[in-house]
């Protein structure tokens, strides 16, 4: 798929409106010192429109956001405008804004004694309480009830779900080089360039390269090296990085209709590739997250399907959080693209074929889900596959950076070296005793994370009786021992039956080595 472009002008292709220069700091500077005066924050828009607008918003739901801001102040005159698309008269945005100056260079555009926005601004609180912006076009910061505001190929969306789980899971450990694959409005990249000293950009989309631009530049923070192109084809043969990022069009689709969600390529091919791409360019240590979709195939075990994406060279956590038949895949994204409001011939067409692209794959389901790498040099290295749609605590960086040094400990050390370890309890882990009132023993013990993944797993008596000793001044070996005296178990059998039970609870992140 193409775009046409004009690079100083802006894109100009059908229904799309024309961007704001991008090669104009000076304006953008002034635009943001007037948005950062005015409280036109995510702070600012909360105690401006109160949570239940301030929600409503987020999912494209405007009409409370209109209720709240029928006043005239600073704040909602820029709601207005940029938020809720509404035209607002010149003079008043004036008291605002560098007006004029936002109409020569593409912001704002007049419309009679009235001026509108062209793209979409919205408020970002940054992890660290920094105020940035995310420009997307109209309609489009996140879909809504009613699908996205334009169905032209090359339009840009802007912070959706999808979005706050990538930048919630990604490790955020300083490096030197950071990659985000198919930047869209440039979210990820703009976490990246907090702590990587360089931050490359592709995307297949012209557009949203102009408009990752305008994200970095409004937002304050550093540019970042963009280039156009499909996947991996703008990496240069020779170009590795620490850290890699994607957010794909990950969407398994009968078509490449819209450049945002269809990659284009047959089934998962896609997500399985930039998977596969990943190894080879990545530094050693260097970590590379995605998210992703997978078929699950009649006749095949998914994990295996996964397994098999996995690079040489890698370790791979792979988390399924959630499954959804083949019609209700069909489904959500047919209403992600508002077809559902469209003609009913049409829309019954569009599902009918969708329906005959998984039949003719033999797809039963379609698997949601995080896909994280890190470049080991392990001569075996580990892959985890698992299913996990619970609740989970975000940010999970540090959890995810967490478990490969759980892992590279584990690797390390065999049952002997495990029993001369020395461990603790893992923070905010508590303990429940399952059984019938009145007995006088639980039926089990289950250990319960209140951070992080927020796992619960089953323990036996002597489990539960190692991880509550466990705060790091006895090795794994000595409290068996006491363990198994006062039990009368033999503590040769109980040192030879443990350890797997050990390598488990560090696994899983209930036990953290005490280094």
């Amino acid at each position: 798929m193409s775009v046409r472009t004009d690079t100083m002008g802006g894109v100009s292709n059908s229904s799309l409106s024309p961007l704001p220069a991008s090669d104009r700091p000076d304006v953008t500077a002034r635009l943001r010192d007037a948005l950062l005066g005015a409280s036109f924050t995510a702070d600012g828009l909360l105690e401006l429109l109160g949570a239940p607008a301030y929600a409503a918003l987020a999912r494209s739901e405007t009409v409370p956001a209109l209720r709240a801001t029928r006043g005239d102040t600073p704040l909602e005159t820029l709601v207005r405008l940029f938020l809720l698309q509404q035209p607002v008269p010149h003079a008043r945005v004036a008291g605002v804004l560098p007006v004029d100056t936002c109409v020569v260079s593409g912001w704002l555009v007049r419309v009679g004694d009235e001026v509108a926005a062209t793209v979409d601004v919205r408020p970002y609180g940054g992890p660290a309480g920094e105020d940035w912006f995310i420009v997307s076009d109209l309609g489009c910061a996140v879909g809504g009830a009613g699908g996205i505001g334009s169905k032209d190929e090359g339009v840009v969306l802007g912070v959706g779900g999808a979005s706050t789980t990538l930048a919630g899971i990604t490790v955020r450990t300083p490096v030197t080089s950071a990659l985000d694959l198919g930047t869209g409005s440039g979210i990820q990249a703009l976490h990246a360039a907090q702590h990587a000293t360089r931050v490359t950009a592709t995307d297949l989309n012209p557009r949203a390269l102009h408009i990752t631009a305008l994200t970095l530049a409004l937002s304050g923070a550093p540019a970042a090296d963009l280039r156009e192109g499909s996947l991996f084809e703008p990496v240069r043969d020779d170009e590795t990085y620490d850290l890699i990022v994607s957010n794909p069009p990950f969407v398994i689709s009968p078509g490449a209709r819209l450049t945002y969600r269809d990659g284009g390529m047959g089934g998962d091919d896609l997500c399985r590739s930039i998977v596969q791409g990943a190894g080879e360019r990545l530094n050693e240590g260097g970590f590379a997250q995605f998210l992703a979709n997978w078929q699950h195939v009649e006749g095949e075990d998914w994990q295996d399907r996964l397994r098999s994406w996995v690079p040489r060279g890698c370790d791979a956590w792979i988390v399924q959080r959630e499954v959804q038949d083949v019609t209700q895949y069909a489904e959500l994204w047919l209403r992600d693209a508002g077809d559902h409001r469209g003609d009913v011939a049409e829309y019954q067409a569009r599902y009918d074929a969708w329906l005959d692209e998984f039949e003719a794959r033999k797809v039963k389901g379609v698997g949601f889900g995080w896909i994280t790498l890190r470049k080991t040099g392990a001569a075996v290295p580990s892959v985890t596959v698992e299913e996990w749609p619970h609740p989970v605590e975000q940010p999970l960086g540090d959890t995810v950076r967490a478990h490969f040094d759980r892992l590279d400990y584990l690797r390390a050390h065999d049952d002997a070296a495990l029993l001369a370890g020395h461990f603790k309890l893992a923070a905010e882990v508590v303990q429940e005793q399952v059984g019938l009132p009145g007995a006088e023993d639980p039926e089990h013990v289950v250990l319960r994370q209140h951070r992080g993944m927020r796992r619960a797993t089953k323990v036996d008596t002597v489990g539960a009786g190692f991880a509550g000793v466990c705060d790091g001044s006895l090795s794994a070996g000595r409290i068996l021992d006491a363990i198994a005296q006062l039990v009368g178990e033999d503590p040769v059998t109980l040192r030879d039956r443990t350890p797997a039970q050990i390598r488990l609870l560090v696994e899983q992140g209930f036990l953290d080595p005490a280094r």
